[in-house]
């Protein structure tokens, strides 16, 4: 039931919101004038731990002098709850925003949307009013000047649907650029999650548009608002599958105010770099969990068996450690340690048992003594010949380039097709001149961490299109985030990399997080509900575990099949272009990768002139058509799409029917398939 749509913009009561806003935004300014211009306070000395608290001061009033930054394309405020007289503190009218504003003297002008008293905005029905008497949404330009506004009221009876059209209306504004917040259109089972606890830890299946991303973020916002000085310490961070992908999201943090949140790819985070490539068959299995058990087989074999013990001099003084008594330490050790602190310990311990002889003799020898005898050649020379010293690096190049040390780690884990796909056809001379593949650099990461155990935990990561991850990428982030939580964002049916974990289950057993909540999201709230349901018939083919979505929303003619022919493709694609740009928002042309260069000629030589995404950061803020390879397509969205014949997008990987599945859902609005090739037969209408 609506009350009030959009308004003449001369409307009394327009023109008094339009009067609010200007009021906060100039105490929006106000704010920040006042943290600028504060001096910040500095601790004198030149200790590290005073400069340490100067730096940390400085950039703590950075940040929320970032933070306070009033965003001219992002309307300040978008909602407001109507309460019953005396509800809340006699105050009865609160704005709902992206962040906090007041008006210098403690009165809150608007309320941030993590804030408890914001929950109405989002709960709050007839059947449970929470004391809100009417809910306004505001409508607003894409410059974010106030348009209109239309009211709910939770009072009397009847069916509202006041709420299913602002959303509709609000996914339905075209769209450029990058990703935009839902800060105002969050519905109840996305704010479940957004406010979850921050552990344990929340895995997120989400079909396609069900809006698992913006969750994921709008939680980030949330957890640093009620989390703020726990994560602080161990930091947040987002990783994404690619660039072009962390780009399109880039923006949404810093309109609800958080600047201080570090979002980079999983390369980024492992920060060693690959100059080297894998064949296919290669990188499956390095990503294998069995990978981790080879590894330390091979690790732990370099640790080796005392032939004899040792013979310890101090003057005319004989000390004698007996073979069975290093055997007995070297075993103990090998249950209980990392690989380089067993090495430190086996030095000690020896030392130790001569120290035991020294007293049996009548001396008193303390710590300096027996320092000096873990630093003796006598017990170097065991440590070197039983517990040598090695680097992750030598340990991977032996295992690539000796076919028996490669057999004897790998046991019975491995076939003999898959060790192999493992061994280099040319092996480097030394593991010095070695160049390493991604895939390597999580083994060597692997190793790194089973030599010496590493320190420091994140506070929160999120891992976004996670069920593209292979065991060994989730076994390197959950080291990362040891103590701290995540929030997992994926859907099993988009699973495109061959090394892909699986389930839920396996995905978050691989992450140490197996104690995670797991919820779905199955209502697609951005993608039509006919192309939804056109692009579930590949469901029982590629993950039939899963349920079928569906669209809250249809759009009339959101569908459409052109068939041609191969001499007429590139002429039918140009015209299906000119048809989608014809219309408002944002087009996308998605094909098979070894098919973009030959399109973009095509589009070019029409006059389209269309961006490519992956050549630039920008691609999608310059230009409204853009050619997205296939590979890039995921976690997108676009209020057009033009896919170009979807028999090469399956052809092109061996998990090509999930591919096309994620290029069928990245539509807004309109989806047309242009083919000349037979679609697949999942696909074919009858």
């Amino acid at each position: 039931m609506v009350e009030s749509a959009l308004l003449p913009a001369d409307s009394p009561e327009l023109e008094a919101e339009q009067a609010f806003l200007t009021e906060a935004r100039a105490a929006l300014a106000r704010m920040h004038r006042d943290v600028a211009g504060r001096e910040v306070p500095m601790i004198g000395g030149e200790d590290n731990d005073e400069r340490f608290t100067n730096e940390a001061n400085q950039a703590a009033h950075r940040q929320r002098t970032q933070a306070l930054v009033d965003l001219p394309d992002v309307p300040l405020f978008f909602g407001r709850l109507d309460y019953e007289s005396g509800a809340i503190e006699e105050i009865d009218r609160i704005y709902i925003g992206r962040r906090h504003v007041h008006d210098g003297n403690g009165v809150p002008l608007v309320i941030d949307w993590r804030a408890p008293v914001s929950v109405p905005f989002y709960r709050a029905t007839r059947s449970d009013r929470r004391h809100v008497v009417l809910r306004r949404r505001y409508g607003f330009s894409d410059v974010a000047d106030l348009t209109g506004f239309e009211d709910e009221p939770l009072t009397g009876t009847g069916p509202s649907d006041q709420a299913d059209a602002f959303l509709r209306a609000e996914i339905e504004r075209p769209r450029t650029g990058p990703m935009r917040d839902i800060v105002a259109t969050i519905q109840p089972e996305q704010d479940d999650l957004v406010r979850a606890p921050l552990h344990p830890t929340v895995c997120v299946q989400g079909a396609p548009g069900t809006g698992k991303t913006a969750v994921g973020l709008h939680r980030v916002a949330y957890l640093l608002y009620t989390e703020r000085e726990r994560l602080s310490r161990g930091g947040v961070v987002i990783v994404g599958p690619n660039s072009s992908f962390l780009s399109y999201i880039r923006k949404v943090l810093p309109a609800l105010g958080e600047v201080d949140v570090r979002q980079i790819t999983i390369e980024e985070l492992i920060d060693q770099p690959a100059a080297a490539t894998d064949e296919a068959e290669a990188a499956r299995v390095k990503g294998d969990v069995r990978m981790a058990r080879v590894l330390y087989r091979a690790l732990w074999s370099y640790v080796g068996t005392p032939a004899s013990g040792i013979l310890y001099s101090k003057g005319s003084q004989r000390y004698r450690v007996h073979d069975y008594e290093v055997v007995e330490i070297v075993s103990a050790l090998r249950e209980s340690t990392r690989y380089a602190p067993g090495r430190n310990a086996l030095a000690q311990r020896l030392a130790h048992a001569v120290l035991v002889l020294m007293e049996r003799r009548g001396e008193s020898p303390d710590d300096r003594v027996q320092n000096a005898v873990a630093r003796s050649k006598v017990v170097k020379q065991v440590l070197d010949a039983v517990w040598p010293r090695v680097t992750p690096e030598q340990v991977l190049h032996r295992l690539f380039s000796d076919a028996d040390f490669l057999a004897q780690s790998a046991g019975d884990e491995f076939t003999a097709d898959e060790q192999a796909a493992l061994l280099w056809s040319k092996p480097p001379r030394s593991w010095k001149s070695a160049k390493w593949s991604g895939a390597d650099t999580l083994l060597l990461d692997e190793l790194t961490d089973l030599i010496e155990r590493s320190s420091g935990s994140l506070g929160h990561l999120v891992l976004d299109e996670a069920q593209d991850l292979s065991a060994m990428q989730l076994r390197a982030l959950g080291r990362r985030c040891r103590t701290g939580s995540a929030t997992v964002l994926g859907d099993l049916a988009q699973a495109t990399t061959p090394w892909a974990a699986g389930s839920w289950d396996r995905v978050l057993d691989h992450l140490d997080k197996s104690d995670a909540l797991v919820a779905e999201l199955d209502r697609g709230f951005r993608v039509p509900d006919q192309i939804i349901d056109f692009a579930a018939r590949l469901l029982p083919q590629i993950a039939p575990t899963l349920g079928v979505p569906r669209g809250v929303r249809t759009v009339a003619d959101a569908l459409s099949i052109v068939r041609t022919d191969e001499d007429s493709f590139a002429e039918t694609l140009v015209a299906s272009c000119r048809a989608a740009l014809a219309g408002e928002g944002s087009v996308a042309v998605i094909a098979a990768d070894e098919q973009v260069s030959h399109l973009l000629e095509a589009l070019a030589a029409a006059g389209l002139q269309p961006g490519l995404l992956g050549a630039t950061e920008d691609a999608m803020e310059t230009a409204r058509l853009v050619l997205v390879p296939a590979t890039l397509a995921k976690g997108l969205e676009f209020d057009a799409v033009v896919v170009a014949e979807p028999a090469r997008i399956v052809a092109a990987e061996p998990r090509g029917l999930h591919r096309l599945y994620v290029v069928l859902t990245r539509a807004v609005s309109r989806l047309q398939i242009v083919h000349a090739a037979p679609l697949p037969a999942a696909l074919e209408l009858s």
